[in-house]
């Protein structure tokens, strides 16, 4: 017979997992830089702000030693694995494919809805489905834009990247 002794201030199991599921989630989300996903699930986490730093840092060397621990597709698999090991709850995060929703994204930025548009990338930790989404979405509706407003579009971007203002673009 095993005998499990309780250490003084120990946490429960579900809450250990718990910890293990928020901090997965902070994980994804400063791995692929989504600000919205890490400063929400920061927010839910901790009532005293002034720890924020703190966190903010440990975060950091925590994603900046599982890059180096593991190839990127690896890497994501290990941090995918711990949110999906969490209890189901607000402290879960939705990692898989099916879960990014470009149609609503799309639909949302066409609506002019700021907020549903905030929502959606805040709970998309990991957004490289969502933007893939979105990118295919965009493909699938260029062929339907006239020529003339594709070419402006691909200036504009071009102008940005360049850093040259869009007003300035094709002036003499």
């Amino acid at each position: 017979m095993v005998t499990v002794h309780k250490l003084a201030g120990e946490l429960p199991a579900q809450r250990v997992e718990e910890a293990k599921g928020r901090a997965a989630t902070l994980l994804l989300a400063f791995r692929h830089g989504n600000q919205l996903a890490f400063d929400d699930a920061l927010d839910r986490i901790l009532a005293d702000h002034s720890e924020r730093e703190v966190v903010t840092l440990l975060v950091w060397i925590a994603a900046e030693a599982v890059r180096k621990a593991y190839a990127p597709e690896v890497g994501d698999k290990v941090l995918r694995t711990l949110a999906r090991r969490a209890p189901a709850g607000p402290i879960g995060v939705a990692v898989d494919e099916e879960s990014a929703d470009a149609a609503r994204l799309i639909e949302a930025v066409q609506c002019g809805e700021v907020l549903t548009v905030r929502e959606l990338v805040a709970a998309t930790a990991d957004t490289t489905f969502l933007l893939g989404g979105l990118l295919q979405g965009v493909a699938m509706m260029l062929p339907l834009l006239p020529e003339e407003d594709v070419r402006e579009v691909v200036a504009e971007l071009r102008a940005r990247q360049a850093g040259v203002p869009a007003e300035l673009v094709g002036t003499p």
